[in-house]
């Protein structure tokens, strides 16, 4: 075991919400703050050209490159779980798209016996976070650290969805996080002058000077050091070497919805039956550790449109746009390198008689097959539909008890009948909006596999053997005060001091919308929590030593 240090924070997970934490922790001086992260440096130049994601994919790089247990709704696959493995987490390798959700999600939370969670209440979290390029106002901050911002060189046929979708009837709409939800358009994205923007970079980049910040990298944290029912510290492995560092005040647990309910069971925190089947001494008989997974699940529709070179594909003509391409990021950090590919997309009702958005569109401007791994020959586009409020439950176990094991994962996508229901309905309004003029007139053609699906049968059948995740799994350190919950409305873990979880493992229901701008929303509020009960245990000390001297 190698020497010990001592700090006042540990940060476990260097994604998102970690890297917000250990900026936001560090700002006092007087605390010394240590991040720790599994994966390496962001220093790869795939992730700062937003393109690059496409050979992230790929490659694999920067990402656990987790799968499913085989899944009995998707016809027994075995689904795909990319989570980044990298400084800045999934924000380092994500699409970069910027959505909230809406409104009603954190009422909804609220309601459910969480204080201090309600819209109105997390809104001004959302603002301190954001630096709009369109500018502040009563929804939008320009003053925090992530930059957001319109796409500085969208390609031409992202405005052609939008328009195709109003032939459909949807209104568009220039601002999903404002006002209304509802509609469709050109998403707003993480960039900041022609790179992705990550939450390292907004959070951590312009604060590693800071003496009282560690950042430590190829840290892969193995179970928190527990005294008691109390979390004093983590015990890591770097570079083959077992590690311990320890925590005066608090362990924060920012692993994410996978990561984060494995390393609380590891240390003897979860469901006892399963934790004793795998000789894991039970600390804390916390059954809601891992419980309630559940995620968006998609499918998509691809278009073969070959003589569309504007298009992302693969082709000479590509191959010599690209090669001008790089060219024109590297003098200006412009061009099309610098897409999300998914540009374009919106919030749609399944039907007129849902009250709010159950449908979310991303599309593609590119032919996108197995997540992007696999290549594809010649230029075409992509749609996205998911299911934003699924009521299908997972979970999260330990498949033993060696920390390097990837963890049990099973969404247990659309095991709700009423999931199917509305993503076939989710399906025939995508196809809906396809078939609009304005893309019918660009001369596409559906891939064969889908075109096939034409009745609600055979889409069924089409959805179980092609959905899978859209990377937004949440809900496996559930918050609430109920039998199955794991975390308070301030983020402690039920029956263990000085330990909190914060990453979208806590959403009591999966937001609809994008995950990454919650979770950065979620630490912001958390670093204020944090603060705020280390002032209340200080006064009470001062309070305390009063008597004493009395």
């Amino acid at each position: 075991m190698s020497g010990t240090r001592t700090v006042d924070y540990v940060v476990v997970g260097g994604g998102s919400a970690g890297c917000v934490l250990a900026a936001r922790l560090s700002e006092d001086p007087g605390v010394q703050v240590a991040l720790l992260e599994a994966g390496p440096p962001d220093t790869s130049v795939l992730i700062h050209c937003p393109a690059g994601l496409a050979l992230l994919a790929k490659t694999g790089n920067a990402n656990w490159k987790f799968a499913t247990e085989p899944q009995p709704g998707l016809n027994g696959r075995r689904g795909y779980q990319p989570r980044g493995k990298v400084l800045g987490g999934s924000s380092s390798v994500n699409a970069m798209i910027y959505a909230r959700g809406h409104a009603s999600d954190y009422d909804g939370w609220a309601a459910e016996g969480n204080p201090g969670w309600s819209f109105a209440e997390v809104l001004p979290y959302f603002r301190k976070s954001e630096h709009n390029e369109r500018g502040a106002d009563a929804f939008h901050g320009a003053d925090g650290p992530l930059n957001v911002m319109d796409l500085r060189s969208p390609n031409r046929f992202a405005s052609v969805f939008v328009e195709a979708a109003r032939q459909a009837g949807y209104p568009e709409n220039r601002d999903f996080n404002g006002p209304t939800q509802e509609g469709v358009g050109l998403y707003q994205v993480t960039h900041r002058n022609g790179e992705r923007f990550s939450a390292a970079k907004a959070y951590l980049a312009p604060n590693r000077h800071r003496p009282n910040l560690q950042v430590i990298t190829g840290a892969q944290a193995t179970r928190i050091l527990l005294e008691g029912r109390r979390a004093v510290g983590v015990a890591y492995l770097q570079d083959g070497v077992a590690r311990e560092i320890r925590a005066q005040r608090e362990v924060l647990v920012c692993g994410g919805a996978l990561l984060s309910p494995q390393l609380l069971m590891l240390s003897g925190i979860g469901p006892a039956a399963h934790l004793r089947e795998l000789g894991i001494p039970v600390v804390h008989d916390l059954p809601g550790v891992g419980a309630h997974l559940h995620d968006h699940p998609d499918v998509i529709q691809v278009v073969d449109a070959p003589h569309l070179k504007d298009l992302f594909g693969l082709s000479l003509t590509a191959l010599a746009r690209v090669v001008r391409g790089i060219v024109e990021w590297r003098r200006h950090r412009s061009g099309m390198l610098t897409t999300n590919f998914a540009e374009a997309g919106g919030f749609i009702r399944s039907t007129p008689d849902e009250a709010i958005p159950d449908l979310q569109l991303h599309f593609v401007v590119g032919k996108l097959v197995d997540h992007g791994r696999k290549t594809v020959l010649g230029h075409g586009y992509s749609c996205h539909v998911c299911l934003l409020r699924p009521r299908s439950r997972g979970s999260v176990r330990l498949r033993s008890a060696d920390p390097l094991a990837a963890p049990r994962i099973d969404p247990n996508f659309l095991a709700d009948p009423d999931d199917v229901r509305r993503l076939v309905r989710g399906f025939q309004v995508m196809r809906t909006i396809l078939e609009q003029p304005a893309l019918a007139g660009l001369r596409g053609r559906e891939l064969p596999n889908s075109a096939a699906a034409r009745d609600e049968a055979s889409i069924e059948a089409f959805i179980r053997n092609n959905a899978d995740t859209i990377y937004h799994p949440v809900g496996t350190c559930r918050m609430g005060s109920g039998a199955l919950d794991v975390v308070d409305a301030r983020l402690r873990v039920h029956g263990i001091a000085g330990l909190r979880v914060v990453d979208a493992s806590i959403m009591p229901r999966i937001v609809g919308g994008n995950t990454n701008a919650p979770v950065i929303m979620i630490a912001e509020k958390a670093a204020d929590l944090v603060k705020e009960d280390a002032g209340r245990a200080q006064e009470a000390l001062e309070v305390q030593r009063e008597g004493m001297a009395a």
